[in-house]
């Protein structure tokens, strides 16, 4: 990287409470150059990291309050982590005041506030995704579901708004998607989709409006219990490297994907600055695309920070002024961020009733004994207790990071590390990434993006 983009901010602002924004802070945190990470609202644990201070008073729903926390800290970087900021236009006013900020305005966050404009956008821009329709009665939502099971198609069921990753329903029969959309249209307007056979995976690109440079892919598991059994979550655990999707694959990917969003977002007036999430299926004729979010994701966030081979932040900030063709790529042939030469698997532990309702304030025990593993802990919904310790906050508590020299080697870690946190209620999966080792390793191999 050269000129001006070159620049490490010194002081940034990361919006968020969640793992993913605990990831960030852990990484940004760490890296040279770096003096100071704040986050707004942040977290009990985000705070006890070296160079990070919390602003728990921060909402971070509301614009003005985190301008104003960013002009009181002088931040020369904000990173908005998650979705509901970015919707509510956060990105929209700090870009106005002339803070650099990596997270897109509300107009281009539509990539994923809607399903039906994401599903408009791919087909301007010639990007595949599954046959679909964006319905607001039920009738003709139900018309085009029965459609779909006529020509032998699967039926998906999805809330067009933010529903934090769990407003899905892959129907098993047509009776299941009926009911599915007679409950989903009583909340707003309904994306019907057919349902496609594969594997899915996942790659985000940190853009500038033009230009995407790639994260390592990584592969989440929605379902609440192992063997895809129970409801769609926000995620329950994540890995990477991918043996049937490389590394290697995102330069590809970026063009198939990625590249031609950016373009149709910027013909319509909405540049995209910050970390666009391309959710694909692998299907038997290529990669399709499922949904694109407008942010970092979670948790996949938590399993692909620990690999990058250097700093962060430079990037990030290059991305929020419009300058990474400035900055360059990695290396010559190839947009992707350097990583290190070793796996991750991050197991999430949800509390009691997750997904649909979640008990709180329990005691976590055991948080202390896994650092013999050289495991790391990203908490997603933990408070500091008066003793010292944490309790739970509902939803997916924390997450366990095991590192190792292969996919194998990390999950071991992970799963060790996590049997010594217990919380009444814990639910967990004991199969993340078992996929993957049930294949063997395909070194080498990649999966085309297509013409």
């Amino acid at each position: 990287m050269s000129g001006e983009s070159t620049l490490t901010p010194t002081r940034i602002l990361v919006v968020g409470a969640g793992g993913r924004e605990h990831a960030l802070a852990w990484k940004l945190g760490a890296e040279p150059g770096v003096e100071e990470v704040i986050v707004a609202p942040g977290s009990d644990a985000m705070a006890a990291l070296p160079r990070v201070r919390r602003l728990p008073d921060v909402d971070p729903l509301d614009p003005g309050s985190v301008l104003a926390a960013a002009r009181a800290t002088v931040a020369e970087l904000v990173v908005v982590g998650p979705e509901a900021p970015l919707a509510a236009g956060v990105a929209d006013a700090l870009a106005a005041d002339g803070i650099p900020v990596f997270g897109p305005t509300a107009a281009a966050a539509r990539i994923e506030s809607s399903k039906a404009f994401c599903h408009q956008v791919a087909a301007a821009a010639g990007v595949p995704m599954a046959r679909s329709g964006a319905f607001d009665d039920a009738g003709p939502a139900i018309d085009f579901a029965r459609s779909l099971e006529a020509a032998g198609r699967g039926v998906v069921v999805k809330a067009d708004g933010l529903a934090a990753g769990k407003g899905v329903t892959v129907a098993s029969d047509i009776d299941e998607a009926v009911a599915a959309i007679r409950v989903a249209v009583t909340a707003g307007p309904v994306v019907i989709e057919e349902r496609l056979e594969g594997r899915e995976a996942s790659l985000i690109a940190l853009c500038d409006g033009r230009e995407a440079v790639a994260l390592p892919i990584s592969r989440d598991h929605k379902r609440l219990r192992d063997g895809d059994a129970g409801p769609n979550t926000g995620g329950m655990g994540a890995y990477s490297p991918l043996p049937d999707l490389p590394d290697a694959s995102a330069d590809g990917l970026l063009d198939r994907f990625h590249r031609p969003i950016l373009a149709e977002l910027a013909r319509r007036g909405s540049p995209f600055r910050g970390a666009l999430y391309a959710g694909l299926m692998l299907t038997a004729d290529g990669p399709v695309l499922l949904e694109c979010n407008a942010r970092f994701g979670d948790p996949e966030t938590q399993a692909i920070l620990p690999r990058l081979a250097g700093p962060l932040g430079p990037w990030l900030l290059a991305a929020a002024r419009g300058r990474l063709a400035a900055a360059g790529v990695p290396s010559p042939d190839a947009a992707r961020l350097p990583v290190l030469p070793e796996a991750t698997v991050a197991v999430v532990l949800a509390a009691a009733g997750y997904p649909e309702a979640s008990r709180h304030d329990d005691t976590i025990i055991g948080l202390d004994r896994i650092a013999v593993y050289g495991a790391l802990v990203f908490h997603s919904g933990t408070v500091r207790s008066a003793t010292g310790g944490y309790r739970t906050a509902g939803g997916r508590v924390l997450a366990v990071v095991g590192r190792g020299d292969d996919l194998a080697a990390a999950r071991d870690v992970a799963d060790r590390a996590a049997e010594w946190i217990v919380f009444d209620g814990a639910q967990r999966r004991r199969d993340i990434a078992a996929d993957a080792l049930a294949d063997g390793p395909t070194p080498g191999s990649s999966v085309e993006a297509g013409p």
